[in-house]
C-alpha cells in the first residue's frame, strides 16, 4: 500500500479524497493555485504547494509542476479525481516515467478507451446496442460530413469531455461551424485536449450510468446504475440510485452485458458506462468515462462501498475483495448538486444532520468563491429504505441546509424533488426544459 499520495484536484473531491486516504492512514501533498491559498484540501492536507496562477491551464493542468511536487514531496501515486487531468493519457504515461502511480486506468487503456468508434464497436460485439458516431474529428470540413450521413440533429462532444463542458447539440449544418469552435476552445480549456467526436442525438430518452468496479486479477463488478436525468445544459443536477425507470430485469441484463465487455477489454479501475434510455426502454451505450465521477456518492451510499478507498487499493495492487452477489443494493440515495449562482465570500454555513445524511463539501467560513473553476459547492446525499422516504428526507436536508454569503440553487433543487414528475419517477432529459 501506499505511503503517500499526491491529490492532483481542488474544491469538495480534494477534501473527500484526503479524508479517505486519512482513514486508511495514508499522507497526503495537496496541490493549489494562488486563488485557492485559503482552499480546505490546502489545510486539509499534510502537505501543500502552490503550482501556479488560478488559471486552471498554469495550476491543476499543469502536468510537469504536478510531477514535480510529488517527486519533491516523496509521494509514490497521485490521484486525479474527476475533470482537470483524470482522463489524460500523456499524464498517466509522464507518472510511469517518473516512477509514480497514476491512480485510474493505464495510459494505454485510456487511449484504447478514447476511440469511440473502437469502444463503440467493442460494446456492440458484447451485446449492447450503441449511438451510430464518428471517430476522432480532424476538422469542421469532416464534422459537416459526418452529421450529414449521420442525420441531423446530433450531439458534438469533447472526447476528454465530463461535467458537460465541450458538449454542443447542434440542430442543423448552419449551427455546426460556430459550435465546432466553441466546443473545441472550452474543451482545450477545461481538459488540456480540444479533441472532438459526433454522434447521433437520441430523444426524447433518460440518462442512466452503470459504476464498474475492476482490478487486475480479472475480477469485474457493478455497483448499480444512476439515473442523471435531471440535467441544464448537459450539468447534471441531481441524481438517484437506483433509476426509477429501471425494472430489475433490465438492471440484470444491463449489468451482465456490461460486465462482459469490460472483462473482454481488460479495464482495470473504476469506471461508469452511460446510456440513453428511449422510450421504448432500449439502452442506447454513449461512452465510457474511465474515471470517479461527481455522483459517486450517491453509489456509495446505497452500496456502503467507498469507491475512492477501492480506487487507492485497486491501484496498489490489491484484488476485490467482494463478488457482484455480495454487494448490497438495497433502498434508494439522491443526491442534490449545490452549485454557486455567482461568486462570493461565504459568511456562514449549516449542514444538515441525521442518519444516512451527508454533505461533502470544501466550503469553510470564509471561503472565496472565484470565477476560475466550476460552480459546484457541495454535493447533499441521502439515503433510505424506500424512494418516498428518501425523497421527504432530501427535502427536510435541503430546507435545513443554509449558506449565506453565496447565492446558490438550494431553492430551485427544492422546487424540483417536490415536482409531481419528479415524484413520480417519470422525469426525463426534457424536465429542466420545461421549467
Amino acid at each position: 500500500m501506499f505511503s503517500k499520495i499526491l491529490i492532483a484536484n481542488r474544491g469538495e473531491i480534494a477534501v473527500r479524497m484526503i479524508r479517505a486516504c486519512k482513514e486508511m492512514g495514508i499522507a497526503t501533498v495537496a496541490v493549489y493555485s494562488e486563488a485557492d491559498r485559503d482552499a480546505l484540501h490546502v489545510a486539509l492536507a499534510d502537505q501543500s504547494y502552490c503550482i501556479g496562477g488560478p488559471e486552471a491551464t498554469k495550476s491543476y493542468l499543469n502536468e510537469n509542476q504536478i510531477i514535480n511536487v510529488a517527486l519533491l514531496a516523496g509521494a509514490q501515486a497521485i490521484h486525479p479525481g474527476y475533470g482537470f487531468l483524470s482522463e489524460n493519457a500523456h499524464f498517466a504515461r509522464l507518472c510511469r516515467k517518473n516512477g509514480l502511480v497514476f491512480i485510474g486506468p493505464d495510459p494505454e487503456s485510456m487511449e484504447r478507451l478514447s476511440d469511440k468508434a473502437l469502444l463503440k464497436e467493442t460494446m456492440g460485439e458484447a451485446g449492447l446496442s450503441v449511438i451510430p458516431g464518428t471517430k476522432v474529428l480532424r476538422s469542421v470540413e469532416e464534422a459537416k460530413e459526418a452529421a450529414g450521413r449521420i442525420g441531423y440533429p446530433v450531439m458534438l462532444k469533447a472526447c476528454a469531455g465530463g461535467g458537460g463542458r465541450g458538449i454542443r447539440l447542434i440542430q442543423s449544418e448552419s449551427e455546426l461551424e460556430d459550435a465546432y469552435c466553441q466546443a473545441k476552445n472550452e474543451a482545450a480549456s477545461a481538459f488540456g485536449d480540444d479533441s472532438l467526436y459526433l454522434e447521433k442525438y437520441v430523444f426524447p430518452a433518460r440518462h442512466v450510468e452503470l459504476q464498474i468496479l475492476a482490478d487486475e486479477f480479472g475480477n469485474v463488478v457493478s455497483l448499480g446504475d444512476r439515473d442523471c436525468s435531471l440535467q441544464r445544459r448537459n450539468q447534471k443536477l441531481i441524481e438517484e440510485t437506483p433509476s426509477p425507470a429501471v425494472d430489475s430485469r433490465q438492471r440484470g441484463r444491463l449489468t451482465e452485458l456490461a460486465v462482459r465487455a469490460l472483462k473482454k477489454i481488460g479495464y482495470t479501475g473504476a469506471g461508469t458506462l452511460e446510456f440513453l434510455l428511449d422510450r421504448e426502454g432500449s439502452f442506447w451505450f454513449m461512452e465510457m468515462n474511465v474515471r470517479l465521477q461527481v455522483e459517486h456518492c450517491v453509489t456509495e451510499m446505497l452500496t456502503g462501498i467507498d469507491l475512492v478507498k477501492w480506487q487507492i487499493r485497486i491501484a496498489a495492487g490489491i484484488p476485490l475483495s467482494f463478488t457482484q452477489e455480495e454487494i448490497p443494493m438495497e433502498g434508494c440515495a439522491l443526491e442534490c448538486r449545490i452549485n454557486a449562482r455567482s461568486c462570493g465570500t461565504l459568511e456562514m454555513l449549516h449542514v444538515p444532520g441525521g442518519p444516512f445524511v451527508r454533505f461533502d463539501t470544501c466550503l469553510i467560513e470564509g471561503t472565496v468563491i472565484t470565477p476560475y473553476y466550476d460552480s459546484l459547492l457541495g454535493k447533499l446525499i441521502v439515503h433510505a429504505k424506500t424512494r418516498e422516504e428518501a425523497l421527504r428526507k432530501v427535502r427536510a436536508a435541503l430546507c435545513e441546509l443554509v449558506i449565506r454569503g453565496i447565492p446558490t440553487n438550494i431553492e430551485e433543487q427544492l422546487a424540483i424533488v417536490e415536482d409531481e414528475r419528479f415524484i413520480s419517477g417519470s422525469y426525463d432529459l426534457t424536465f429542466m426544459g420545461n421549467r
